[in-house]
């Protein structure tokens, strides 16, 4: 078993990750901001370590990732990811600061292997589903700023030759996912017979089951350098989905009669009727592939969400 430190482990994606990591019997530390969001693992807590550091401060990082002396970092802490999070110098400080300290932190404690979180918006709006390759086209200051911290990690790993991948995540969704966004506010409402605002029936996503996404990043951590040591993976099923297909899924699963009332809520600035993963790199290289589809991955977000109703009730941010 290993000492790993997740950065973000508090968040949606994080804290799914460090269940897996406990439940493997791995020695988890959390690194963890002061005023931290503690819903998602209350009841994990005896089984975690925290240490508290801001990713922005250098010493404090350097200081943690020390204490932990980690074999394997995985790095999820990220900032404007939600439409409430829209302060540029704190996505600069976090997103690029951040991931710069904790390279620079992981490198002089010689950790085996550390895995960024990336993201598809990195690509920005795509005709067709890009590779790893694909020239970048940010299309907001969160995807410029994740674009950037990958450039760090790929600039970083060839230099040291350190094990630094890059996961760029599709549309993830599941257990602790924030309750004010799509599928956890379609179940919400759809409980009680009643479907939220919608955008335009025909915006697209590459929807991806947290488990599936947990899956890939223990095979990165746990993947041989295979030459490139910045490595990155598109992390999605390769298969695109509808607004408008997954309401009707919704609408069967909960039986909802209420008919979807189209363009009520305004469209985001990134949304797009073509997003979609090309992830024959992750699959070919780590053997990773997505153990469940779009429906079984909402079935089993309705069967937790019943069982944990607190849990997806709605809160002021991640």
């Amino acid at each position: 078993m290993n000492r790993c430190l997740v950065t973000g482990g508090t968040g949606f994606v994080g804290s799914n990750l460090v269940r897996r990591l406990v439940a493997q019997g791995h020695e988890v530390f959390l690194l963890v901001r002061a005023r931290h969001a503690t819903w998602r693992i209350q009841d994990i807590g005896p089984d975690v370590r925290l240490l508290e550091a801001d990713v922005s401060d250098p010493e404090a990082v350097r200081r943690a990732v020390a204490e932990a002396s980690p074999r394997w970092v995985f790095h999820l802490a990220a900032f404007g990811a939600y439409a409430s999070q829209d302060d540029l110098a704190r996505m600069l400080q976090v997103n690029v600061r951040g991931t710069a300290n904790l390279i620079d932190a992981c490198r002089a404690a010689g950790v085996e292997a550390l895995v960024n979180a990336g993201s598809s918006s990195e690509y920005g709006f795509q005709n067709e589903a890009p590779g790893e390759d694909q020239r970048l086209e940010p299309n907001s200051h969160y995807a410029a700023t994740k674009a950037a911290a990958t450039h760090l990690c790929r600039q970083a790993a060839r230099e040291s030759g350190a094990w630094i991948p890059t996961l760029r995540l599709y549309s993830v969704f599941g257990p602790y996912e924030e309750p004010t966004r799509l599928i956890p506010t379609l179940i919400r409402e759809g409980r009680e017979g009643r479907l939220p605002p919608l955008v335009h029936p025909e915006i697209a996503r590459d929807f991806v089951y947290v488990d599936d996404v947990v899956d890939a990043c223990l095979a990165a951590a746990a993947a041989p350098n295979r030459g490139d040591p910045g490595a990155v993976y598109n992390v999605g099923t390769g298969t695109q989905t509808t607004l408008r297909e997954v309401v009707d899924m919704a609408r069967r699963s909960l039986g909802i009669a209420a008919a979807p009332q189209w363009k009520t809520m305004a469209n985001r600035r990134w949304d797009t009727s073509s997003w979609v993963a090309d992830s024959r790199k992750i699959r070919q290289e780590l053997a990773w592939e997505p153990r469940f589809s779009l429906a079984e991955g909402f079935r089993r977000t309705v069967d937790w969400s019943s069982e944990n109703l607190r849990a997806s009730a709605p809160t002021p941010g991640p």
